[in-house]
């Protein structure tokens, strides 16, 4: 058995970039840049002011100011200061070269018409400078960002209206069994229905990867050996669910290998999970994940998913949590690091779900993290702390 992050990096290891592309802004969420973005231009692109008020010179700032003009955002001034003048200005408007104040409109008092005086004399300048937030050619961007909500904006300020990224493997989804039908059957009494499938269509989905559904295959060998060779045709990566262990149906293994495929990755020391395949056939990749869909969630979320985003340039880390334990748990064996579904409590407590085991399916629904057990520990102390992972 490989140990869990062996196994994780001898899959890393296999991951080649895709080509980039261009995508159009509002298609960038969660793509990856595949090279860094530098401003065009300073932000702000002017001297603007920060709050709506008047405009002045600090010089004149203890007389009495005539208001010679109304500058608002997207208005360019017309006249320049003279002496003891000041300009009423909004939030964002250009504060022209002959002004180096601004007071807010709180501290102004009208004398007479069209002439006011600062309250305040100790007020600050109120200006955004011109470049005090970027300056022009700076990097914004790195390549390998994986483009979030609050990336978009920057983008766009930068003019990158298209974003050169790196593109996304096309993904073929099946489930093995003869044992399996589809969610709309009524199984027979030696059935169960195909939950792997919508699971792993669903996680692939939250990347933002539309994979293909290739259906149920049963436990026939000449039948895996066309449906794989026929999803390699237009996939990049197959993952299939099923048939990886060692029982006589498990008939994976030498599928892939009859199709030519070189099987890097066997079994990892991982609870729930340990039978998983991992393949690679020249620029084509196969995961054969567990039957059990707990196991299948995780294999994903280790190893599938941090393998697809390094196809599309990106080192996936995901947050680890480091909490008390809400209490004790223990368990017989150790000899494997344990993936347990639990919550959050309301003092930031760590509280294990009922769970089953790999079948356990519903225990995932009811949990927001997995904690992290460590291969060898066999007991974990209250208010010990421990390491979760968001799922």
């Amino acid at each position: 058995m490989l140990e869990y992050k062996t196994a994780l990096e001898r899959i890393l290891s296999t991951a080649k970039e895709m080509p980039a592309e261009k995508v159009d802004l509002q298609h960038a969420l969660k793509r990856v840049l595949a090279e860094d973005v530098f401003h065009d231009m300073d932000m702000p692109p002017f001297n603007k002011s920060a709050m709506d008020g008047f405009a002045c010179r600090r010089a004149d700032l203890s007389n009495e100011l005539e208001v010679v003009e109304t500058l608002f955002a997207g208005k360019l001034p017309e006249k320049a200061l003279l002496k003891n003048q000041c300009y009423k200005i909004m939030t964002g408007a250009v504060v022209p070269e002959s002004a180096d104040c601004v007071f807010k409109k709180e501290d102004a008092a009208w004398v007479a018409p069209g002439k006011v005086i600062c309250k305040n004399q100790s007020t600050g300048n109120n200006i955004c400078y011109q470049g005090e937030d970027i300056k022009k050619g700076e990097k914004v961007l790195a390549k390998s960002t994986l483009i979030s909500a609050r990336h978009l904006p920057v983008l766009a300020g930068a003019g990158v209206a298209r974003p050169l990224v790196f593109g996304r493997p096309d993904v073929a989804v099946f489930a093995t069994g003869t044992e399996l039908v589809e969610p709309d059957a009524k199984p027979r009494s030696f059935q169960i229905r195909n939950s792997n499938s919508s699971q792993l269509l669903a996680q692939l989905a939250e990347m933002k990867i539309q994979a293909g559904y290739g259906g149920i295959i049963q436990d026939d060998e000449p039948v895996l050996l066309e449906k794989i060779s026929e999803a390699l045709n237009n996939s990049r990566v197959v993952i299939l669910t099923g048939g990886v262990s060692v029982g006589d149906f498990d008939l994976i293994p030498d599928v892939l290998t009859k199709q030519g495929f070189d099987i890097l990755v066997t079994t990892t020391a991982i609870k729930p999970g340990k039978p998983m395949i991992f393949a690679r056939k020249g620029g084509n990749y196969c995961f054969g994940l567990s039957g059990n869909p707990v196991s299948s969630f995780v294999q994903f979320e280790l190893y599938v998913k941090p393998f697809l985003f390094a196809l599309m340039g990106h080192r996936f880390q995901t947050e680890i949590l480091t909490l008390p334990l809400g209490k004790e748990m223990n368990r017989k064996k150790s000899d494997r690091m344990d993936f347990v579904p639990v919550n959050i409590g309301a003092e930031m407590e760590i509280i294990p779900v009922e769970f089953h085991g790999s079948a356990h399916i519903n225990a995932l629904s009811g949990a927001t993290h997995l904690l992290e057990v460590p291969k060898g520990v066999n007991a974990i102390k209250k208010g010990e702390r421990v390491n979760v992972r968001s799922i």
